[in-house]
């Protein structure tokens, strides 16, 4: 829901658009466009550098997804779906989508979708799994992707809440898949950079969403992800923090430039 909100509320904030979705706002609900519970204490410009990074990492999710689909990948798997929109705006192209999250989260969707009078897309198939108790490979072949095919993974917001186990595992089976590329984010370790002026505030969001029962498990340094992803058979790796990110995109900010906080990933095996 928080994540939600931070991809609505960038379609009416006034600040640089990186992301255009006409769905965040319906899929959401109006009712509840307002500052969620997870930003409250938080400094506002923490609050606003935290809601771009998660508008530029689904522009550059997207970006990746039309280019395969241009190159002529015909399979996306949205891991960890949440309210993620991506199938229902690339429903005009002839490409199979497959949106993997936990089964309860997926009834919840379902209904939201349902209220928001947004019609499912014939090529989009519901995947229920539980990333901690389900093999995502059986889940995902069962729902039928073709591992021979060439597919592009979308895991956004979802590594850091995962045991580091689940997250080796799920790279490993990613990077099994022939040619495959994946878009995923991860959490630099808050401990590794307790001068940056940011760090209080992101363990301050930390206790929060852990008081929620969500806590955060799992993190990476950069060397440690590529270490990881080039283990398990990724041949390409790039690797942005949060202000290189916004930067690429063009968003000017005031952010010294650093590690700390939130990184996006695009990996490929060939």
């Amino acid at each position: 829901m928080a994540v939600a909100h931070a991809r609505a509320y960038h379609q009416i904030a006034e600040e640089p658009r990186v992301f255009t979705d006409p769905f965040a706002i319906p899929i959401l609900g109006e009712s509840v466009m307002t500052e969620t519970y997870v930003d409250h204490g938080l400094d506002p410009e923490l609050v606003r550098h935290r809601r771009l990074f998660i508008a530029a990492r689904s522009r550059f999710a997207d970006d990746t997804v039309a280019a395969a689909i241009v190159r002529g990948t015909d399979q996306v798997v949205i891991l960890g779906a949440g309210l993620d929109t991506t199938a229902y705006r690339h429903s005009n192209t002839n490409v199979q989508f497959y949106e993997v999250d936990h089964p309860t989260t997926q009834e919840w969707k379902r209904r939201r979708l349902s209220q928001a009078g947004i019609a499912i897309p014939d090529a989009l198939t519901f995947v229920p799994a539980d990333f901690e108790n389900t093999t995502l490979a059986a889940g995902l072949a069962g729902a039928g992707l073709d591992s021979n095919r060439s597919a592009v993974y979308v895991w956004l917001g979802v590594a850091v809440y995962l045991t580091r186990a689940s997250v080796d595992g799920t790279l490993r089976y990613i990077a099994s898949h022939g040619k495959s590329e994946l878009v995923f984010d991860y959490f630099y370790p808050i401990a590794a950079t307790p001068h940056d002026p940011t760090a209080a505030q992101l363990q301050a969001r930390a206790n929060r969403v852990a008081e929620a029962g969500e806590p955060w498990l799992t993190f990476f340094t950069s060397d440690e992800v590529r270490d990881s992803l080039v283990s398990v058979g990724y041949s390409r790796v790039e690797d942005r923090s949060a202000t290189e990110l916004l930067t690429f995109y063009g968003v000017p900010t005031d952010a010294p430039a650093s590690n700390a906080g939130p990184h996006l990933v695009h990996c490929g095996t060939a």
